[in-house]
């Protein structure tokens, strides 16, 4: 004879996969644990690198050489007495006045005076 529990728990068996109890599970990502695959590679490699160490000839055909200028060359000190001489001598030309020996040109008024408005407001009404 079969027993009780035994036809109780095949028949549940049936059953159960359609009655399936959803439960909530705490998960985290395996990539969140393993960590980034291709960081850790360049994190490594940078980590590794070792610049090649400076030689003092590694400039040359990148820095000119240093060489002072020349020194300016001086004005002739001669000519600066007879210079200034001519320079005080010299004649001062105003503007607006004619030079000496010619005749002085009519200057034109740029100056437009403008009508009164008590005029305009006169002829207006």
């Amino acid at each position: 004879m079969i027993r009780p529990s035994l036809v109780r728990s095949s028949v549940l068996r049936m059953v159960r996969p359609q009655f399936i109890q959803h439960r909530r599970a705490f998960s985290t990502p395996n990539s969140v644990l393993r960590g980034d695959l291709v960081q850790d590679l360049y994190l490594r490699e940078i980590r590794a690198y070792k610049p090649p160490p400076l030689k003092p000839s590694d400039s040359e055909g990148h820095v000119q050489k240093f060489s002072a200028p020349k020194a300016p060359q001086s004005p002739d000190e001669g000519d600066i007495a007879q210079d200034l001489k001519a320079y005080e001598n010299q004649q001062v030309e105003l503007e607006g006045q004619a030079a000496s020996g010619e005749s002085g040109a009519a200057e034109e008024s740029w100056f437009e005076e403008e009508e009164d408005d008590e005029e305009h407001a006169a002829a207006a009404h």
